[in-house]
């Protein structure tokens, strides 16, 4: 069999069957029609409240941090590109640490195009329990990175004790 027995030929070049121009059963006008549909969704969920309720998050989210736990200290890591230390304020609360501030545009509004950094109020709430010794916590700003050394209490040190784990036996 040749390679075109098996192209469908109609009469005046055109190589699609009739049926397929009709738009009811056409699969090309059914495939448009969907990538529209699914196109004006997509858009559509850029409209403002949603837009509002994602830069909502944004500031809950950001800045990214980092913790991490020995037996001594809490260590938090803040990414914070662009800031300063004037910029952002640290609060200890209650076994909560506070991190906020305010991401400001380096450019006016009319002279920027497109943007997807983050501008705006921002304040994380991070749980560090509350066996830390908050009047020895110590904090340093360098290169848009904060770093919060939360020491633990003495009590708190006394109490955490290791446990041995135990490889499964073979039976």
């Amino acid at each position: 069999m040749a390679m075109r027995d098996l192209i469908p030929w109609a009469r005046g070049g055109d190589i699609m069957p009739d049926f397929w121009h009709d738009e009811g059963t056409s699969p090309f006008l059914t495939l448009q029609r969907e990538m529209n549909r699914f196109m004006d969704a997509v858009l559509h969920s850029f409209s403002s409240p949603s837009l509002a309720r994602r830069m909502d998050y944004l500031s809950t989210t950001w800045p990214k941090i980092e913790v991490s736990e020995s037996d001594k200290q809490i260590t938090v890591t803040a990414e914070m590109p662009g800031m300063e230390e004037k910029d952002v304020e640290l609060l200890m609360k209650d076994g909560t640490m506070i991190v906020r501030g305010e991401m400001k545009h380096e450019t006016e509004e009319k002279e920027r195009q497109w943007s997807e950094r983050f501008y705006g109020r921002f304040e994380r709430h991070i749980p560090v329990g509350s066996d830390i010794d908050e009047d020895k916590v110590d904090a340093t700003f360098k290169n848009g990175v904060l770093r919060v050394s939360c020491p633990k209490s003495e009590k708190a040190q006394e109490k955490a004790k290791r446990v041995a784990i135990n490889a499964p036996t073979k039976h």
